[in-house]
């Protein structure tokens, strides 16, 4: 049988080969070996100390070695002429690892060096926070009621309708409660999951301050004394048609009422009032948004018509109220596990956000009128 090409495989046993006759062969002698150096001789005889027991000896030539192959390590560069050096540099614009590090270049001057667990970047939100600003007191003319409603300190979970196809109601409380409230206190509002399946947009809404929706997440946020916002509509309340806006859908099961009571947190109710008008959604494609596996695709007077342009939203009046805290101190955490209660306890929710909404309605056509 012929031997492999590329030798023998090391995870097979070798196989055994009868044993061939050894040949004779002469007998050379070898020359003395030559004569160890004065030291060597002067410590013959005495105990060696402990390095050199354990440093090994490295002859001369073997030292040699090593110093010419770092000498020449270093000197490549240097070894490089004028004249490739300049065509070095005169040829740094054709490569394409000189706009790579440009462009990376550029990239951190917008980001910091270190985010929190959940990809918070003050630096890249301080770039930001002008265009939400521009958003909220020029584009979308913000009116706020009630904010002195939310705690200076402490755990509180805001609970808002959801609305307006691209989660922009999110981040004009986010503006408002951090640059409108005494105290300035930094919001994190949880975000759908199936945001996080389109490219960038994700990594966006960490960077800003929004953190991917489930409990744990939002029970690690609240045992930090975090303001944490939730949208218990969750992806039906962002999906409404126009003629069934301002009509809030169900909470869910309750994942929100359960979380405060786990952790011992106040709910104050949100009302949002503008964001059913920025993309007003005629219909939805479901068996396209199935193939790219989207809880659906919109289809608004501007997209899929005008492409891109579609995601710009259009300039609505705003109202956002925030209510009265609902206290829950006579439940307990082991409340959580009753599903009556729960059930009851995010109607009341619901209906209490609803009727806030239906105020809010009305005040705004008292404005226009």
């Amino acid at each position: 049988m012929s031997k492999p090409v590329l030798g023998r495989d090391p995870f097979t046993q070798p196989v055994p080969t009868a044993a061939k006759p050894q040949k004779k062969t002469k007998t050379v002698k070898k020359p003395p070996p030559p004569p160890a150096p004065p030291d060597v001789l002067k410590n013959r005889g005495q105990p060696q100390t402990m390095e050199q027991q354990t440093t090994p000896q490295t002859s001369r030539a073997d030292a040699k070695k090593e110093i010419d192959r770092v000498e020449l390590l270093e000197g490549t560069e240097a070894q490089a002429g004028p004249f490739q050096n300049l065509l070095y540099k005169s040829t740094r614009f054709v490569r394409p690892d000189y706009y790579g590090q440009k462009l990376g270049e550029v990239g951190m001057r917008f980001r910091a060096e270190e985010v929190d667990p959940f990809g918070f970047d003050p630096v890249y939100w301080e770039k930001l926070e002008p265009i939400f600003e521009f958003l909220f007191d020029n584009y979308f003319r913000v009116d706020l009621f009630g904010l002195q409603n939310v705690p200076d300190q402490g755990r509180v979970l805001l609970v808002a309708n959801h609305s307006g196809t691209l989660p922009y109601d999110g981040a004009m409380i986010k503006v408002a409660v951090e640059n409108r409230h005494m105290s300035g206190r930094p919001v994190r509002f949880l975000v759908e999951d199936f945001v996080f399946h389109f490219p960038f947009l994700g990594s966006f809404m960490n960077r800003i301050g929004g953190v991917r929706a489930c409990q744990d997440n939002a029970r690690r946020l609240l045992q930090n004394e975090q303001l944490v916002v939730v949208f218990p509509e969750g992806v039906k309340g962002i999906g409404k048609l126009f003629w069934d806006r301002y009509k809030l859908q169900r909470f869910g099961r309750g994942g929100f009422i359960k979380l405060a009571l786990r952790t011992n947190s106040p709910i104050i109710p949100v009302a949002v009032v503008g964001a059913e008008e920025i993309h007003p959604m005629l219909a939805r494609l479901g068996f396209l948004a199935r193939t790219l596996k989207l809880p659906y695709i919109p289809v608004t007077p501007t997209f899929p018509l005008l492409g891109p342009l579609g995601a710009i939203p259009l300039p609505s009046k705003w109202l956002i109220q925030f209510g009265r805290p609902i206290s829950l101190a006579q439940y307990t955490p082991e409340d959580a596990d009753d599903a009556l209660k729960i059930m009851q306890l995010a109607e009341k929710v619901r209906s209490t956000i609803q009727q806030m909404v239906t105020e809010l309605l009305k005040k705004r056509k008292t404005v226009f009128t």
